[in-house]
């Protein structure tokens, strides 16, 4: 067995939201820590995200959730709107912080990943760019790590932190595959409404779509594509075809078609689930975040998933002697919390499909709710 009080040297595969925090938080700790990350720049891609009370709070225990509030748009309240444009809810998320401090923030993905980055390299982790892991072997009290540019590592941890298709997830051995649900979720980076002070979610007949601020200036519109078979379109189709979607969406969603007319940034994407069943560790080696569990985006709570893995898997390694014994203590205690996410995230995205929104609020709610109990 490895012990976690003998030569602390960790690698980590993916440069995400799970391997940046879990670096940070290990590097923190005293252990000796490398990243390594296939892109070869530091250049993130994707719109934004929601960082819910959970996020916060784990992020506080890095001391960052200031500057990510200071660098997102705090906000505490979601507004669901009916397919009739009447308001069906408003729910007030648990604020985890404090009574003076926001519930959630949304926040632009690079800008988030700009401030774990730099905490993880201030505590002492490297990052490596345009590296990634090609095969490992469990050594004695050493995991062998061979990266590809054909350099070999020998560390006392390897953490598997490259997202839902996860190579490190199949190198240790461990399988699962990802789940899509009959729906594309659609993205476009606008500039902020002044009546968008909070999340406002929207219920229509083909579909649900809304809008998340991401700072004063700017916030992303969302739409969520039911029924429909995974498929690319040519990026000149992306703007018309998501503006003709939005148009049947009533109330405030009309004021936003001119801004996704003006915006530059549209994607489009499957929703896709996994949960990867049994132990997510073996030997010296585990797999986190979305290479272990990845809900579906209803439930904004990816990401604080991601994030609290990182810290408890430090926390876990640091009270128990041994590599493994803190490996297995830490898929004990989060694993019933991230397959019920999983699951809730499933429901919702059915129910959606299948036209019943008004179920989807209690789901919704229930799913905060557990999230916001200790990690």
């Amino acid at each position: 067995m490895n012990s976690c009080r003998g030569a602390r040297t960790a690698m980590v595969v993916g440069a995400g939201v799970a391997g940046l925090t879990a670096a940070a938080a290990l590097a923190g700790a005293g252990w000796q820590v490398e990243i390594a990350e296939v892109s070869p720049s530091r250049a993130t891609s994707g719109w934004g995200l929601c960082l819910t009370g959970p996020a916060l709070r784990a992020l506080a225990g890095l001391g960052l959730a200031d500057d990510c509030l200071a660098a997102g748009y705090g906000m505490s309240v979601i507004t669901h709107v009916d397919v009739d444009g009447e308001p069906a809810g408003r729910a007030r998320l648990p604020g985890l912080l404090g009574a003076r401090r926001p519930a959630m923030a949304g926040i632009a993905r690079p800008v988030l990943h700009r401030i774990l980055h730099a905490e993880a390299e201030r505590r002492g982790a490297v990052v490596r760019h345009g590296l990634t892991v090609t095969a490992m072997d469990q050594e004695g009290e050493l995991v062998h790590v061979r990266l590809s540019d054909g350099t070999v590592r020998q560390v006392a941890l390897l953490v598997g932190a490259d997202g839902i298709r996860s190579s490190a997830r199949g190198l240790l051995g461990l399988a699962t595959s990802p789940g899509y649900h009959g729906q594309m979720v659609w993205r476009a980076l606008v500039s902020r409404p002044q009546w968008a002070t909070g999340i406002h979610q929207f219920a229509g007949k083909a579909g649900t779509a809304g809008l998340v601020p991401l700072s004063v200036s700017q916030a992303y519109v969302f739409l969520t594509e039911n029924a429909v078979e995974r498929s690319v379109l040519p990026d000149a189709e992306l703007v018309p075809r998501l503006q003709q979607m939005l148009e049947t969406f009533p109330g405030r969603m009309a004021e936003v078609l001119p801004l996704v007319s003006a915006s530059e940034s549209v994607v489009r994407r499957p929703v896709l689930t996994a949960f990867l069943a049994g132990a997510w560790n073996r030997g010296s080696g585990v797999v986190i975040g979305d290479a272990a569990h990845a809900p579906a985006p209803q439930m904004a709570s990816g990401a604080a998933l991601a994030i609290e893995d990182g810290l408890v898997l430090a926390e876990e390694l640091g009270r128990h002697s041994s590599v493994g014994a803190g490996l297995e203590a830490f898929v004990r205690r989060r694993g019933q919390r991230c397959r019920t996410l999983v699951e809730t995230s499933v429901a919702i995205a059915g129910l959606e499909r299948a036209q019943r929104h008004r179920e989807t609020y209690p789901l919704t709610e229930a799913g905060h709710r557990l999230m916001a109990e200790p990690a």
